[in-house]
Parts: C-alpha cells; structure tokens; sequence
C-alpha cells in the first residue's frame, strides 16, 4: 500500500484569487458602513449648526421652523410620510434644546431621536442615512457611487448641486457642495 499523500496545499494563483476576494468583500462592507457613518454625522452636524441659529427662539417654536423646513426641503411631504412628522419634530427639538445648553441629557435625547427616527424610516423600508444620501442637496458624491439613489425618487433634490466624481481623483473625493462644507470651528470631513 503507497503512503498517504498529504493534502495537496492550494496553488499560488488559487490563494491569491482568495484574498483579493476577500479583500473586496471587506472594501464593501467598509464602504457602506462608511456611507451610513458619513450621512448621519453630515446630517446632525447640519442639525446642530441650524439649531444653533435659531437657539434663542422658544423650542417649539424653533424646533417647528427647523422640522418644517427640514420636511420640505426633503420633500417629505404630509402624504406619504405624515407618520414621521412627530419623530422629526423630536429630532429638531433635541437639536434645538441641545443648543439651548449642551449637556448629558441633551446629547442623549439627540442619540434617542436619531434612533426614533431611524426606526420612523425604516416603517417606510429606508433608512436616515438613505434618505439623506438621496434627498439632501448637501449630500456627498461619493455616497452615490457607493448606493446609487433610486431613479424614481420624486423631487430628487440632491440631483444637480451635488458634486459628482472626477476622472483621475479617487471616489472618497467626491464630497459635498461648497454651501454644504464645514465652517470655522465646525469638524471638518476626513475626505
């Protein structure tokens, strides 16, 4: 009987085959963990610098005008997602009474209304981030190339403003329009 022949080790070009499989596989999940990531942070970052403009206003009357404008702007309209207003209303509010006086509490009502309106939108079978990355004209390009938006979203706003990518740049580059940057003092993108 001839000796067991050990097992046959995977060919040079097999192993390499693999690992650039799994290597796309990980750029993926990173890249849409990234989109998710990037439009809530540029979407409670735009909260925050509007709340904060309108912080000597009563609250509700703040958070009112800040949700009000929001939802057109979005064109969310009272139709189709009549069921969200109250979730954006909290979210504006946290927002606003935030910049009201910073503090624990404040920053989780803001963390407690992202959740409530993440889960607001997901009744609708989307999400915050989506909607962000499909409807702000202050959305990134790059989001685009990650999760392309849906070609019958009605009023697509983010449409022509946003900056799309560039032959020769890297997709990261395509970031958001110059009204849309950060300002002074204001944590600018990595990007």
């Amino acid at each position: 009987m001839p000796p067991a022949m050990p097992p046959a080790m995977p060919h040079v070009v097999d192993e390499m085959l693999h690992e650039a499989e799994a290597a796309i596989a990980a750029m993926r999940e990173a890249a849409l963990r990234a989109r998710v990531l990037h439009a809530r942070a540029e979407l409670v970052r735009h909260m925050r610098s509007t709340a904060a403009k309108l912080s000597a206003r009563p609250r509700a009357e703040a958070a009112a005008l800040v949700s009000g404008e929001w939802m057109k702007a979005w064109h969310l309209d009272g139709h189709g997602y009549a069921d969200i207003a109250d979730d954006v209303r909290r979210f504006a509010e946290a927002f606003v009474q935030d910049a009201q006086g910073t503090g624990p509490a404040t920053e989780q009502a803001i963390r407690d209304a992202i959740g409530g309106l993440d889960a607001a939108f997901a009744q609708h079978g989307t999400t915050l981030a989506d909607q962000m990355a499909w409807r702000s004209q202050c959305a990134h390009g790059w989001w685009d190339l990650v999760v392309p938006s849906p070609t019958d979203l009605p009023n697509r706003p983010n449409g022509p403003g946003v900056p799309r990518h560039q032959p020769g740049t890297p997709f990261w580059k395509a970031g958001c329009a110059a009204h849309c940057a950060p300002v002074s003092g204001e944590s600018a993108q990595s990007v």
